[in-house]
């Protein structure tokens, strides 16, 4: 089932349990994702709809920074429990074992002989793992993978 019929389904489901805070953080999504829509002139496909959600839920743990640096625990929480509510549409990420192995294999395949093939590397693993790893995470791990193989 695509992401934006899932997040409707769920906010019907939420709607009849009368969860208010639920159904207004998916209220929320869907709005911010049928605007990206008529941005685009199209229907989203999930990896779109994923990249909205991740926008979405990096600006809900900003503001939960934010929140806890002006004493708001409370208000901290609240954004934590939106963001957990998100995070349940997007895809399952990658654990580091897996995220190696597929690191791992993009070395072999563009025979990378250290740091200065980080380039080619990472433009093979990132549409592999796209929406299910930060790149940042990425980045630093095939740094590590690539200064290991340098003598």
């Amino acid at each position: 089932m695509a992401v934006l019929d899932r997040i409707r389904e769920e906010m019907k489901r939420a709607l009849k349990e009368g969860a208010r805070e639920k159904v207004s953080i998916l209220r929320y999504a869907l709005s911010a994702l049928q605007n990206r829509e008529k941005e685009l002139g199209r229907s989203l496909e999930d990896k779109e709809a994923h990249q909205v959600l991740r926008t979405l839920i990096k600006k809900g743990r900003e503001a939960a920074e934010k929140f806890r640096q002006g004493g708001r625990e409370d208000l901290a929480q609240k954004e934590e429990q939106e963001i957990g509510i998100l995070e349940s549409f997007l895809p399952k990420p990658l654990t580091e074992e897996e995220l190696g192995r597929i690191i791992d294999q993009a070395i072999k395949e563009v025979q990378a002989q250290g740091p200065k093939d980080l380039g080619k590397v990472m433009k093979v693993v990132m549409p592999q793992v796209t929406g299910r790893a930060e790149g940042q995470a990425v980045s630093a791990l095939v740094k590590r993978k690539l200064e290991a193989l340098s003598p």
